[in-house]
């Protein structure tokens, strides 16, 4: 299937969305911050990103908006996974470049089918 960048801070968010991505059959590579995340994303080129907001360093939303204004990465589409829920938050990811954005906790078949909406 495809090959998902998981970028999240929280070893427990990463196990589970890692394991729901394998379940369904893609390949994860994870960082654990804004700055790694971006360096992954860079090198190994995923088809889609699980980004996080809330993230020690660089923050979720600088990390999406940089991996858009990149050329390399800009076509790479970012999904925002983040427990911020407010509506002004949606509005700020969906400015950043997200194409997509979805609180935690993420339900499986909602996540598998946002991605294969992103993924076309």
């Amino acid at each position: 299937m495809a090959h998902i960048a998981v970028i999240d801070d929280s070893p427990t968010e990463v196990y589970v969305l890692q394991s729901m991505l394998e379940r369904n059959g893609h390949t994860v590579s994870v960082a654990n911050s804004g700055e790694e995340g971006i360096e992954l994303v860079r090198s190994v080129k995923p088809d889609a990103v699980l980004m996080d907001v809330v993230m020690p360093g660089m923050n979720g939303f600088q990390a999406t908006r940089t991996l858009n204004k990149d050329p390399e990465t800009r076509n790479i589409p970012v999904i925002i996974v983040t427990t911020k829920d407010q509506q002004t938050d949606k509005i700020w990811g969906m400015r950043q470049g997200a194409r997509e954005y979805l609180v935690k906790p993420v339900k499986d078949k909602e996540l598998i089918a946002i991605l294969n909406g992103v993924l076309g």
